[in-house]
């Protein structure tokens, strides 16, 4: 059977110049089985690696290639001391530090932790080949803070060795040149990347640069028996902008706020990683995986944390230096047999993970020199872990019927160890584990081969991470134990359609998803001064929306795409949060039916692009978000914005080479708005200011030996 690939925001997208051809069957692994996108009862999309490289995208941030994903919220801060701000179905959208409330998973190798933060930073667009986003019930199969799954593929080295040279430049000193080499031989197939992004930035105090390093090897060392070996290395150096407060987005958008400068807030981030698949086939029904992975991350940050403040002998100083070191192992068996003489297949499986984490602080000067690292205030080690079971199957009980379900049992497990005790600051070692039994269902029913429809519930859990549970809210020393889980209920509707292969030039696929989340003891931020924040949790919250998307393609190179997503996310309990730190006793009240902010309630998207193989080729997009509130309190919100952008590129052959040069343009309009907010921001300072007009000029020349 083939499986005719369209555009994103299907559930497949096309690759660049053949987008009319059928290609070999798609499959992807949303529920740990290997399935086509269309016959998976959920909310599903595949980006291919011609979108993640084509159109004169530099290849930097995901955000360049979500933006027709429903329901997913990918928000390029220009703050690359601070990461992507990446959400889900409104998960993740409080995140001020890495990504939260969505799994992430790099070549099958989480880059989420037990404690559920996850890092975008090493992920090399170059070289991948895909990109999956999971949204709905069946994230709950990932465990831990899945509200949902965002996982990348390194391309496998395929054919003759082949040498890719490329280089980006463009606005506000963006330079990213890089080199790839792949290819393959009856038993080994390689792909070695590497390229460096360096930028001044947009605002004052905003230059970053990272040196990126990521391999692939897959070896067949006999007839179902495979491995495959990824190694990924990277080194980070950004300044931190901050936020801006409403009046200085207003009127000086590029600027800082003087804390920034005078603290010198910045961030250092170097992290190696190894990782190991292989993949056995005992015999015609049975396979087992295996994958293990192992790290180490270093991080230091100088925060913008006032002297006066540190004055309490408590409080933990304004530098920041983690020492990470984590390792896991995913240990799976896969069974094709029948029940009721219908086709089952059935997964069961065993994940652990750990981090050891060991966590300095410093005071942020020495005397009257501010921005330095002074003085010791904390010391401690931490360890976090989890140990899930997991048990899934799939069931075609009927001709047009399946029935897909599985179980989770998650177990984490945070401890610390206080090694700075000092006068009044006394050993605030402890521990916490928090468990869950986490099940989800699915039946889809397939109207015609070219409609199907489903609907799935499944239960989610989502416990504090480090970084959340690093700092009380009453400013005292040690971690703030007194968090507890969330815990969510989902439901989802769907139905999917594509055009019959016979229907002339035209290809088409649209899907549409109505769902709602319920969540008990919803993690918030509840005081976040000077780039640290402290969480509580604020009772029940409800996210319900729709999402739809529709592609086509046409007169063989011709491609339309089109998203929506409308997300109602609200507090259903009152609380009492607070303004200001420390806070010692919550005074302000935020009523039931506030939106939770920092999530958009709609969000559109559409590109048409002309995208032959070789020749002239172009396109254009257009992007809105509607106003999003900043606060608990719903007291300011970030406006609305419409944005536009455009490319055009030449793709030629010359003396054995390919050659794509292309010329994009974003912000066509030069439209001034917030990028991305900073939730509940203590000083007021929630904007984050995106960058106005902006060119990136890319030129890629491949060789094959």
């Amino acid at each position: 059977m083939k499986l005719h690939v369209l555009a994103a925001g299907a559930t497949a997208l096309a690759t660049g110049g053949a987008l009319a051809q059928t290609l070999p069957q798609v499959t992807v692994s949303a529920t740990r089985t290997e399935a086509a996108p269309f016959d998976v009862p959920a909310s599903v999309d595949v980006i291919d690696g011609a979108r993640v490289h084509g159109a004169g995208r530099p290849e930097i941030n995901l955000s360049e290639s979500l933006g027709l994903v429903p329901g997913v919220i990918a928000r390029d801060r220009q703050n690359y001391a601070q990461d992507l701000q990446l959400s889900i179905r409104g998960f993740g959208a409080r995140s001020t530090f890495g990504v939260r409330g969505v799994r992430l998973y790099v070549d099958g190798i989480p880059a989420t932790m037990p404690d559920g933060q996850g890092q975008l930073s090493h992920i090399d667009l170059a070289s991948a080949g895909r990109i999956e986003v999971l949204r709905g019930p069946f994230s709950v199969l990932y465990g831990n803070s899945s509200g949902g799954v965002l996982q990348v593929f390194t391309e496998p080295g395929e054919g003759p060795p082949t040498v890719d040279v490329s280089v980006a430049a463009g606005s506000n000193g963006l330079l990213r040149p890089g080199l790839r080499l792949s290819g393959s031989t009856p038993s080994l197939g390689y792909v070695v990347s590497a390229n460096r992004f360096s930028t001044d930035g947009w605002r004052d105090h905003s230059a970053a640069s990272r040196d990126l390093v990521n391999a692939r090897f897959d070896l067949k060392r006999s007839e179902g028996s495979d491995w495959m070996l990824v190694a990924n290395s990277v080194d980070i150096r950004a300044d931190d902008p901050l936020g801006l407060t409403r009046s200085q987005f207003q009127t000086a958008p590029r600027t800082v706020d003087a804390t920034a400068t005078q603290f010198d807030t910045r961030k250092t981030v170097r992290q190696n990683q190894l990782g190991l698949v292989h993949d056995y086939r005992v015999d015609g029904a049975n396979r087992l995986r295996l994958m293990v992975y192992g790290g180490q991350r270093d991080t230091t940050q100088f925060q913008a944390i006032p002297v006066a403040a540190q004055a309490n002998v408590l409080h933990p100083g304004g530098v920041i230096g983690l020492g990470r070191q984590y390792a896991g192992t995913d240990l799976r068996w896969i069974s094709q047999t029948t029940l009721a003489q219908a086709p089952l297949e059935v997964v069961a499986g065993l994940s652990y993970d750990r981090l050891l984490e060991h966590r300095l602080g410093w005071q942020n000067f020495i005397g009257s020199a501010l921005g330095v690292q002074g003085a010791l205030r904390r010391d401690e080690d931490n360890r976090v872990s989890n140990l899930d079971p997991y048990l899934q199957a799939v069931w075609k009980f009927a001709p047009r019927w399946s029935l897909t379900g599985g179980v989770r049992r998650s177990t984490v497990r945070f401890s610390s160890a206080d090694r700075f005790i000092v006068g009044a600051n006394g050993d605030d070692r402890g521990s916490v584990s928090y468990s869950a039994t986490l099940p989800v269902a699915g039946l889809m029913f397939e109207v015609t081969p070219q409609v199907h429809v489903y609907g799935a519930v499944g239960r989610g859990f989502e416990t504090p991470t480090f970084n959340e549970l690093a700092y009380r809210p009453d400013g005292s020393a040690g971690l703030n134990f007194a968090l507890r889980p969330s815990r969510s209920d989902n439901l989802e509707l769907g139905i999917k359609g594509r055009s019959p292969v016979e229907v002339g030039a035209w290809r088409t696929e649209w899907n549409a998803a109505l769902f709602q989340t319920s969540t008990q003891n919803e993690i918030v931020t509840q005081t976040n001064v000077g780039g640290r924040s402290t969480f509580t949790n604020a009772g029940a919250t409800r996210r319900r929306g729709i999402e739809l998307a529709w592609a086509a393609t046409f007169a063989r190179a011709w491609q339309i795409q089109l998203a929506q997503t409308w997300l109602d996310a609200r507090y259903r309990d009152a609380f009492a949060t607070c303004t200001a730190t420390p806070c010692v006793v919550p005074t302000v009240f935020i009523p039931a039916g506030s939106r939770i902010p920092g999530i958009p309630r709609s969000v559109s998207a559409a590109e048409i692009g002309w995208q032959p193989p070789r020749g002239w080729r172009g396109g254009a997009e257009v992007r809105y978000s509607s106003r999003v509130y900043v606060n608990d309190l719903n007291s300011e919100a970030a406006p609305a914005f419409t944005t536009v952008g455009a490319y055009a590129g030449y793709v030629f052959d010359l003396a054995g080479w390919t050659l794509s040069a292309t010329l994009r343009v974003d912000n066509l309009l030069d439209r001034r708005y917030a990028g991305s907010v900073i939730v509940n921001e203590g000083n007021g300072r929630f904007y984050e200011p995106a960058v106005g007009r902006s060119y990136v000029a890319k030129l890629v020349g491949t060789y094959a030996f």
